[in-house]
């Protein structure tokens, strides 16, 4: 979608300097950026990349001079990317209209706007919201919610009752609503414990492949809005996921786990059951945090079992000394046992 620089600099909030009648067509990194395409610099020891590029139109911190080019200045240059690529990029439909092979059951609600592609399921009592757009092979159960200007790419399971907030985007292979791993021990065997809640899905959540997020046992499981959720996370049931917090790639969640809000948590980090992350709180990736820990607002911490980074740091410097230190340890051993 065509904007002109100008146009853009207004919708991002950005200082304009130079031709505000370029038209911009499209982003790109500077090597491959055409005339016509934006790039952005956001450290003056990448300016030599943009200023090599046949990009007319660059996005760039204040201090950062191409005379050259047409600059949009911005104090945050990634973020403000992001928002003009939001603007000016075409996102491929995930379907058009209600195709012939879906199976849409008599007293299901589909909006006029809404669309469902090839061998989709939508189940009694289900609701889709205006423009959403749900992928082949999906299956959306009975009595299901979902808002507007979603995106269900194909494939995607939501079991019954899992309720989904407005431009929520839920990529291929995730499964929403799926029991939880309770059961009681008694008389010899393990009897299933109730899993009787639902899974709600705030506004504005991203959700990655092949991402699993269990329905709640006697409560729901909440994720907030604008949380983002890598592929292959599996969040267990009851637990809550506060707002904008992030979680990167096959990390995993025990039940009943509570995450405050901004929490970012690196990749593959494990949480035992009833953990707490308080509100901003950094989780490096591989780090195990045991159950019913509490990770205080604003910590960062590392390893397994999870600690403050500084610990981490110290203990793991003595752990790469460990075959110098045992080295030394025998040595004196011998000498003492010489004497």
């Amino acid at each position: 979608m065509k904007r002109t620089a100008k146009e853009l600099a207004e919708a991002i909030h950005a200082t304009l300097e130079g031709d505000g009648n370029l038209e911009i067509i499209g982003v790109a990194a500077p090597e491959r950026a055409a005339s016509r395409e934006l790039i952005y610099v956001d450290s003056a020891k990448y300016a030599g990349r943009a200023a090599a590029s046949a990009a007319l139109c660059v996005i760039a911190t204040e201090g950062v001079r191409f005379p050259a080019k047409t600059v949009l200045r911005s104090a945050h240059p990634k973020l403000a990317f992001a928002k003009a690529a939001a603007l000016l990029l075409d996102r491929a439909p995930i379907a058009s209209g209600i195709h012939p092979t879906a199976v849409v059951a008599p007293l299901a609600r589909v909006s006029t706007g809404a669309s469902i592609g090839a061998y989709a399921v939508i189940g009694e009592d289900a609701h889709i919201g205006e423009n959403t757009q749900i992928g082949g092979h999906c299956v959306i159960s009975a009595g299901c919610w979902i808002g507007e200007n979603c995106r269900i790419h194909p494939r995607v399971t939501l079991y019954h009752h899992v309720r989904i907030g407005h431009r929520v985007e839920i990529h291929s292979g995730a499964v929403i609503g799926a029991d939880g791993f309770g059961y009681a021990f008694g008389e010899g065997k393990h009897w299933k414990f109730p899993q009787a809640g639902i899974v709600e899905i705030g506004d504005d959540v991203e959700i990655g492949a092949n991402t699993t997020i269990d329905r709640g046992s006697l409560d729901d499981t909440r994720i907030a809005e604008g949380v983002k959720l890598d592929n292959l996370v599996h969040v267990g049931h009851n637990c809550q996921v506060g707002a904008h917090t992030v979680v990167a790639a096959q990390v995993g969640f025990s039940g009943s786990c509570i995450v405050g809000k901004n929490v970012v948590i690196g990749g593959q980090a494990g949480f035992g059951e009833r953990c707490e992350l308080g509100d901003g709180a950094v989780i490096g990736g591989q780090s195990g945090v045991l159950g019913g820990k509490i990770i205080r607002a604003g910590q960062t911490v590392w390893g397994t079992p999870a600690r403050a980074l500084e610990k981490f740091k110290e203990q793991y410097a003595f752990y790469g000394r460990l075959p110098e230190l045992a080295a030394r340890i025998k040595d004196l051993e011998a000498k003492l046992g010489a004497k």
